[in-house]
């Protein structure tokens, strides 16, 4: 959606919330910050803390621990510049997606889903103000110094400190004026320039692309500090046709305010601490060296490498502003806030993609979040032969596929998708490699950030993209096989399982075997965990 559609679409008020303070402004990072703390899913740290290494390090086990949002208020070489308070995990744990989503904490990870699939349908489009509480202050010229505002060096390896982690990219079509909001990590290279990683197959880098055609600079503006529903849409890997200010408002149940920039014709969130204007360069002879960073699959992204470089031409920010970032990477036991994120909002999208593009029968899918959307599993109501294979096919056809999709596994109604142990059997049973089960296409455009991939295939500023060979396991039961007539006619055998009947009489007479275990009705064994089964089995 464009500056013009965006102001065509809704009233400029002056007086709205875009100018309360603080806490007031139901759209700010402020509100959100302080529905955390009512929660007690904030904690404030006072202590002085090192922006080298030891944030990034606090942060990781954090979200090891599924801990609460970090507030860090006293950083090494900070306490004394425009910003010296920074804030990560805000969206790091299933309660707080919850609290985004006012949703109560029970919510079941299938709910979350489907309650965000719901959502997405319904779009709110922002409203145009005239003042934001960034515009306190602005900066131009000399005055601008990136180092006045807290980047971390979240590992080891990185390559530099990253200022974009957690934020709003803002961009526009050359063509069409129609606006993006990604988020792509970018590394503070001197006090007025930030190197950025864009894709040509993602929306900024799209419209990157579409400058560099016309050999002129592209305007940008970062937002950081806005409300979290910023990065939470920014990080979500919507169609083309969506404008996520729309799902931004969708969310939050309320229009999220915007407001023009100072020296680019781009709207940004009038609710941000920090907005960053500039114009990027798309002639590799300005880009500037960026990488390695530990990146998104839990591995280090590239090697050093030119990047194309945003100049930075004004700093707006509000007084004692408050950074906003999060550390990349996901492991097993370690998530990151982008995995929290894939698994509920990307799994949402995702189905609405499939059902947009007219496959039939899906009633649930599931990116879990160690894959961080590489894999995907995808229930469904078997219709047709194919059934499996249109669900791949169409999500490989989408721009999401840059970074995900490379492995497609379909499953039907009876496999709880969320239940290793559930697709390990539908995997083992249900699956023949040599009956059409098992498709690998490729090679096809893919994540350049996939370690699996060689190095030596990899020349991005050549090919713009990856390199995939993606895999669909069709894991539903396979209609090919000859029926049995001992079966009743079908292709496939019956599951062995308790009939109703003598279920019922056993569930009856339970106590009186002196077995001395409580039973559990199919419900609630669904919803145990190991946690809460030492409270039925004590002696685990």
């Amino acid at each position: 959606m464009s500056v013009k559609e965006v102001s065509s679409q809704t009233a400029v008020n002056n007086d709205n919330d875009a100018s309360l303070p603080d806490e007031e402004n139901p759209t700010s990072l402020r509100s959100w910050l302080a529905k955390l703390q009512k929660a007690e899913q904030l904690k404030q740290i006072d202590c002085e803390v090192d922006s080298n290494l030891e944030v990034g390090a606090i942060t990781r086990i954090n979200l090891g621990l599924a801990g609460p949002a970090l507030q860090f208020n006293n950083i090494k070489d900070y306490q004394d510049t425009i910003s010296s308070s920074f804030v990560t995990c805000g969206m790091s744990n299933k309660k707080q997606i919850c609290m985004l989503l006012d949703l109560p904490e029970e919510t079941t990870d299938k709910e979350i889903v489907r309650h965000l699939k719901d959502t997405y349908q319904n779009p709110l489009a922002p409203n145009m103000v005239n003042s934001a509480a960034h515009k306190e202050n602005i900066l131009k010229g000399d005055d601008i110094d990136l180092a006045q505002f807290p980047a971390p060096i979240w590992h080891e390896l990185d390559g530099g400190r990253y200022l974009n982690t957690f934020c709003g990219v803002i961009t526009k079509d050359h063509h069409t004026g129609r606006e993006n909001i990604g988020l792509y990590r970018g590394q503070v290279v001197d006090k007025n320039r930030i190197a950025k990683v864009m894709m040509a197959t993602q929306g900024g880098g799209g419209h990157l692309t579409g400058y560099k055609d016309k050999r002129e600079k592209m305007p940008i503006a970062i937002a950081y500090g806005a409300h979290d529903v910023v990065p939470f849409c920014a990080g979500s890997p919507f169609p083309r046709h969506i404008c996520e200010w729309d799902m931004m408002g969708a969310i939050l149940g309320k229009p999220i305010d915007l407001v023009k920039c100072e020296t680019v014709d781009l709207v940004v969130p009038a609710g941000a601490e920090v907005v960053i204007e500039g114009f990027m360069d798309p002639d590799p002879k300005n880009f500037a060296m960026e990488g390695p960073f530990g990146e998104y699959p839990g591995y280090y992204g590239g090697t050093p490498s030119p990047k194309p470089t945003m100049e930075v031409t004004c700093i707006t920010h509000r007084n004692k502003p408050i950074m906003r970032g999060t550390l990349e990477g996901c492991r097993p036991g370690f998530p990151s806030e982008d995995s929290i994120l894939c698994s509920y909002s990307w799994s949402a999208i995702f189905w609405n993609m499939l059902e947009n593009a007219g496959v039939v029968g899906v009633t649930d899918i599931w990116c879990p979040h160690v894959s961080t959307g590489t894999h995907i599993v995808v229930q469904i109501r078997k219709q047709y032969r194919g059934h499996a294979q249109q669900v791949a096919m169409a999500l490989w056809g989408t721009s999401a596929a840059q970074w995900f999709f490379k492995h497609v596994l379909v499953v039907e109604e009876d496999i709880d998708i969320r239940d290793p142990l559930a697709l390990e059997w539908a995997i083992a049973f249900r699956v023949n490699a040599g009956m059409d089960q098992v498709m690998m296409i490729g090679p096809t455009f893919g994540s350049p950030l996939d370690p699996s991939v060689s190095h030596e295939v990899l020349d991005v500023p050549r090919y713009r993209t990856g390199k995939w060979t993606r895999v669909l396991v069709d894991a539903t039961r396979n209609w090919e096989l000859a029926k049995n007539p001992d079966w009743n006619s079908q292709s496939f055998p019956p599951v062995g399982k308790l009939e109703p009947e003598l279920e019922k009489k056993v569930r009856e007479r339970w106590q009186e075997y002196g077995i001395g275990i409580p039973y559990l009705d199919e419900d609630k064994r669904l919803q145990l965990t190991l946690e809460n089964l030492k409270d039925v089995l004590p002696f685990i």
